[in-house]
């Protein structure tokens, strides 16, 4: 990515502990027109889940080819979620979002959040989403009916350590109404853009 295209738009990105409500929220803002967002498709290593559509929710790759594109320096950022479960952000898809002169908006995981803030300091906005507690979260993994009880397991356990982490973002929205957490994402992703 050249100079050039770093000034073209600027970089919002919502990370947080699974069943934060992230992912409601990052689509909330992309249905506001004022905004001019484009979601940031991320790539991933892991097998679809339910209705997912390949190119929509996520580019899908195998694992082979995940490693192949991280070897040739094809990503903004990555990262080995789990084991030889891999989740990133192609360079492409950035430079595809700014040329259509829009802002890039990431509903990523916190390493990845705050690797995208370190490489642009001062066009990015991180935002961490927190949920009220970690009973919460483990409630709305259960209600998602979309993993096993030992995945949850797995995310719930990951999810203490990325809560130590909300301190390094820019802003921490919890999420305990959803509507509260909906407005103020608006407003931050508002004075952010305008400014």
């Amino acid at each position: 990515m050249t100079k050039k295209d770093k000034k073209q738009g600027k970089l919002i990105v919502f990370s947080a502990p699974s069943g934060s409500g992230k992912t409601t929220i990052v689509r909330h803002l992309l249905g506001i027109e004022a905004l001019n967002l484009e979601f940031s498709i991320s790539a991933t290593s892991r097998d679809k889940r339910g209705n997912e559509v390949d190119g929509k929710d996520y580019y899908f790759l195998s694992t082979k080819a995940f490693k192949s594109k991280i070897k040739n320096e094809e990503f903004l950022e990555w990262e080995e979620v789990y084991r030889d479960n891999f989740y990133g952000t192609l360079k492409t898809e950035v430079e595809r979002i700014w040329a259509m002169g829009k802002h890039v908006i990431f509903d990523i995981d916190v390493s990845g959040g705050l690797r995208i803030k370190r490489k642009f300091p001062e066009q990015t906005l991180a935002v961490f989403v927190k949920p009220p507690s970690i009973d919460e979260l483990k409630i709305r993994l259960k209600q998602r009916q979309t993993e096993s009880d030992e995945k949850i397991s797995m995310r719930v356990a990951k999810a203490s350590a990325e809560l130590a982490t909300a301190p390094l973002f820019d802003k921490i929205v919890v999420n305990d109404s959803l509507e509260n957490a909906l407005n103020e994402a608006e407003v931050l992703v508002n004075d952010f853009v305008n400014s």
